[in-house]
């Protein structure tokens, strides 16, 4: 990747549409990565400044979108169970993440000539 010093605060956002209203993005993704670090969704929600269940429907809505689900419930234990990102969920966030960086890097030249020709703040 190349160096993104001079527009670090010019950032393209990655979002891709699933007609009709459908939608997966950095906010989906980074709730899959905290489930990850937690195996809980709530523990991800909570993590997130959400409710336990925003963060349930868009683990819902994840694995509507998708032919195999992205998370997948963790039975028993002594702590009641968890949730846990399944191989496809593991590979949807890395795959993700591989798009941001390419996007970051396809658009880094353009993103400095607009860093260079912005005003300064007011």
């Amino acid at each position: 990747m190349t160096s993104n010093t001079i527009n670090r605060d010019l950032a393209p956002i990655l979002r891709i549409d699933f007609p009709p209203t459908d939608r997966l993005g950095r906010g989906k993704i980074a709730l899959l990565e905290h489930i990850r670090e937690t195996g809980s969704i709530s523990a991800a929600g909570r993590a997130m400044d959400m409710s336990y269940r925003r963060a349930w429907l868009l683990v819902d809505a994840l694995n509507r979108m998708f032919d195999e689900p992205a998370v997948e419930p963790q039975r028993g234990g002594k702590q009641g169970g968890g949730a846990q990102l399944t191989a496809f969920g593991e590979e949807l966030v890395a795959r993700f993440r591989a798009m941001e960086e390419r996007l970051e890097d396809a658009l880094d030249d353009d993103l400095a000539w607009l860093n260079a020709r912005r005003a300064p703040p007011s």
